[in-house]
């Protein structure tokens, strides 16, 4: 952001705290406690057909929607040796046995994702997390630049060697995931055989922590100390500050208050 931007400048400052959780005297049947969100589920609802809606209005309402969305810094090598390096925020964790993760790749009239090629021809790519400190220059490396420019150039990051797989990870990130390809599937519209988007997953063959974001355990990682960014819509993208704590409910502790229930249900 420029020095003239009207907004208020980051706020280096602010670390993650952990609280409880919004409604911690809630108990099971009980729904909804916050009565202005329930007033408001009561309000007229804008209803999309996503068979009418153009794509471009389909990008902004989910990628607004569905927040907040961890960020792949995808690392691959292209046939010809030339390293790629880009963000990529359709992207999750798809299990842990076997580790797998996905990253999602639109394709576009002009020419597909180089990141796609590259890991469809060469069958392995590397993830790196971003946190706070590399936001901007993950942002310069999703720059739409021919397929022969190296956006580790623009980003100034620097290169670590992988173990396993040829494309390098990021030094500057905390957390870095060497992965081989293990499926694709290319996703095409309904009633269409253009290929949109391929899915990509991601076998996980070794991870690389910095010491000094493992938590106490040593086998885990802190989110306070990762300080991981999540993508929002538009523009925007969203930091850990407010994280609460809220156990698991185990079925021993509420099954007498689910048969209750189920006789005589709670009504408003």
């Amino acid at each position: 952001m420029s020095p003239s931007s009207p907004l208020p400048p980051f706020n280096a400052d602010s670390s993650l705290v952990l609280t409880q959780p919004p409604q911690p005297n809630w108990k099971v049947g009980q729904g909804v406690l916050d009565q202005d969100w329930k007033k408001q589920g009561e309000e007229i609802r804008k209803t999309w057909d996503m068979n009418s809606t153009s794509p471009q209005d389909a990008y902004k309402l989910l990628t607004s929607s569905i927040v907040p969305r961890p960020i792949a810094f995808v690392s691959s090598l292209s046939n010809d040796g030339v390293p790629n390096l880009s963000p990529f925020s359709y992207f999750s964790m798809i299990s842990h046995n076997p580790p797998l993760i996905s990253v999602s790749f639109r394709l576009t009239p002009a020419r597909p994702k180089d990141s796609r090629e590259n890991i469809l021809a060469n069958k392995e790519f590397t993830v790196s997390i971003i946190s706070e400190p590399l936001v901007e220059a993950a942002n310069a490396s999703s720059v739409e630049a021919p397929a022969d420019v190296d956006e580790w150039i623009l980003s100034g990051l620097t290169m670590v060697p992988s173990t396993h797989v040829k494309p390098a990870y990021v030094k500057e990130s905390a957390v870095s995931m060497e992965c081989e390809l293990y499926s694709f599937h290319d996703i095409s519209p309904p009633d269409s055989s253009e290929i949109t988007t391929t899915l990509v997953l991601g076998l996980v063959k070794k991870i690389h922590i910095r010491n000094s974001v493992l938590d106490e355990s040593g086998n885990g990682v802190d989110p306070s100390k990762l300080r991981p960014v999540a993508r929002l819509g538009n523009r925007s993208y969203a930091r850990l500050l407010d994280v609460f704590d809220l156990p698991r409910i185990s079925w021993e502790t509420v099954v007498s208050e689910y048969e209750d229930l189920k006789a005589n249900p709670l009504h408003d």
